[in-house]
């Protein structure tokens, strides 16, 4: 399956970029505290509303790094469940599909383990020298993926969003 990913961070930067929801416009939240950057481009799925009360947020990986703002077709494989500071907060992985590079990699499964496992590493030290905790789950398949947009899609239509 495919989505539209809006992406609001670029890959191999600190700056934590949001769309803001009433202006649409793009802010600069913060920088990251850690010596950390981000692994892939990172954005939400529009029309979505996570148990989070944002957009379910998507990791869509590539090549090279594009901009706060910019659409990606991103082809969905999984998802990883993280706990942050007590909060459920799911993160659904994805490929460019538009990048050729990445034709073959059409499940999770077909990630290799070590670009699965940088994912991990991030999203468990980011937020640390902040003193927020961030408690890393488990990774899911497309099926289960599939379930978490469709909850999120009903969640915003039932908020009136």
């Amino acid at each position: 399956m495919q989505v539209e990913a809006t992406i609001e961070i670029p890959m191999g930067t600190q700056n934590k970029y949001e769309v803001d929801p009433k202006t649409r416009r793009i802010k600069l939240d913060r920088v990251l505290s850690s010596s950390v950057s981000y692994p892939s481009e990172y954005g939400f799925i529009e029309n979505t509303l996570a148990g989070d009360k944002d957009p379910l947020d998507i990791l869509v990986l590539t090549t090279y790094p594009t901009f706060p703002g910019c659409i990606i077709k991103s082809r969905i494989l999984g998802y990883l469940e993280l706990i942050d500071n007590g909060y459920t907060d799911e993160k659904v992985i994805s490929v460019n599909a538009t990048d050729p590079r990445y034709d073959h990699i059409k499940t999770i499964d077909d990630l290799p383990e070590h670009i699965i496992e940088e994912i991990k590493e991030f999203f468990k030290t980011y937020k640390h020298l902040q003193g927020i905790n961030v408690t890393v789950g488990n990774v899911y398949g497309l099926e289960e993926t599939l379930k978490l947009i469709d909850e999120c899609k009903k969640r915003f239509t039932e908020n009136n969003l």
